[in-house]
């Protein structure tokens, strides 16, 4: 698992020409369903900026702590460029 401030990320090699799996985990603890939604909706659209750089066939599941929700686009984006860059391609 790679850290990245309140971000994490687990990743898992694959095989074959599918396109990569991509997974979301905000949990409770980041606060009531409309911030954790948005939160995921601003995670989700980072990873779809980098979507040329994912593993194809690799899975990715990206976490979040309340700290998150903090960050501005620009650190969320950051943040999650260099989760990806850091696993294995």
């Amino acid at each position: 698992m790679r850290r990245d401030g309140p971000l994490w990320l687990r990743f898992r090699a694959g095989e074959g020409p599918e396109p990569p799996r991509v997974a979301y985990a905000v949990g409770r603890k980041v606060g009531p369903a409309p911030v954790r939604n948005r939160l995921r909706r601003r995670l989700r659209a980072a990873v779809d900026e980098m979507a040329g750089e994912l593993s194809a066939g690799a899975s990715y599941l990206f976490g979040a702590e309340a700290a998150a929700v903090r960050l501005s686009p620009d650190e969320l984006r950051a943040a999650v460029r260099r989760l990806v860059s850091g696993a294995p391609r």
